[in-house]
């Protein structure tokens, strides 16, 4: 009995796993059939989406622009609009370029020149009102048509000339100011003299009327370049504050550095009113000192004045308390002394 109960279990158990059988194999089969319909159905979408070489197809792609997109400025906001560089703002207006030039031979100047335009005068013989000024070297100015005097200065150096400006035309204006620098040395007879201030004065080497030279630079400093315009000049040298001078004769060439050397003859004077020899100096004293012929050559107001003075004869004049002293003197190149005057 047993023995049967143990054939009908594993009858059944065998019923079971053929079941389990056929339902995965009838799964699989629907699953292949479902991949095959798949396939079928997106197989035209590629092939449409991507031809083979040398179709054409229908589809074609547009470029939408881009729209720039306005926005307003914030409130209490001004919008300056960009001016835009190249042509002449309006068809009556003209570029001119400036170029100043050192010498004829194309020499550009590069730097520390200044222009000047004025606009056209109606009087002839004057300068029309001043228009602008620039700083930069080669300038590019924006001009109406018409006639203009513009003036380009580098140091003392300078040209003046009219400029005629056509409409709607882009130039280019050279100035050649023929320009060359002088340096001016200045040297003393002895070693005590070295601290002493010197100065001098550039003058014109013409004439007026009159036989007086036009001044062109005033009180210039020694060992210093100074710009000018290619010529001769007058210069006039001065040790101190008196008459110690020395006057001279350069030539300034165009792009060239003219190197003078003024020597000067002077003595040093300290001047002394006291009540006797080797004694204080007296405070509040008036001074003149005179040339024989009896010109001032300089008053001042102290105890012990000190002046630079050619070599010469002299007189000492001492004002104090209402009474006048003098004492004639006498010095050379390279003397350092003290002048005493007795008040008696």
């Amino acid at each position: 009995m047993i023995a049967s109960q143990q054939l009908r279990a594993a009858a059944q158990r065998s019923r079971i796993f053929e079941k389990r059988r056929r339902a995965a194999a009838l799964t699989a089969w629907c699953a292949a059939i479902l991949f095959i319909a798949c396939a079928a159905m997106t197989a035209p979408a590629r092939a449409q989406q991507q031809p083979a070489n040398g179709w054409n197809t229908d589809l074609s792609v547009k470029q939408v622009p881009t729209v720039p997109i306005e926005t307003k400025p914030a409130t209490g906001t001004t919008v300056v609009k960009k001016k835009e560089n190249g042509a002449p703002s309006s068809p009556d207006m003209s570029k001119v370029r400036l170029v100043a030039l050192l010498t004829a031979d194309g020499q550009r100047i590069e730097q520390e020149i200044v222009w000047r335009i004025y606009e056209p005068s109606t009087t002839p013989g004057t300068t029309g009102k001043l228009l602008s000024t620039r700083n930069d070297a080669s300038p590019i100015v924006d001009l109406k048509a018409g006639t203009y005097t513009i003036n380009a200065a580098f140091g003392r150096a300078h040209l003046t000339r009219k400029v005629t400006v056509a409409a709607g035309v882009e130039t280019t204006e050279p100035f050649v100011l023929n320009a060359g620098g002088l340096r001016v040395r200045v040297t003393t007879p002895e070693a005590k003299l070295d601290n002493v201030k010197a100065t001098y004065n550039i003058e014109t080497d013409e004439r007026d009327q009159r036989g007086n030279r036009r001044t062109v630079l005033s009180k210039a400093k020694p060992d210093v370049v100074i710009r000018l315009n290619s010529g001769i000049y007058h210069i006039i040298s001065t040790l101190g504050d008196t008459n110690a001078t020395v006057e001279s004769d350069v030539t300034v060439e165009a792009g060239k550095l003219t190197e003078a050397t003024v020597s000067h003859k002077a003595a040093r004077v300290t001047l002394k009113l006291v009540n006797r020899e080797g004694g204080e100096a007296l405070p509040d004293t008036e001074w003149s000192v005179l040339t024989p012929e009896g010109q001032t050559i300089k008053s001042s107001i102290g105890a012990l004045p000190t002046h630079i003075l050619a070599p010469g004869k002299y007189m000492a004049v001492a004002k104090s308390q209402g009474k006048v002293f003098r004492r004639g003197f006498d010095v050379a190149n390279g003397d350092a002394i003290q002048v005493e005057v007795l008040r008696q």
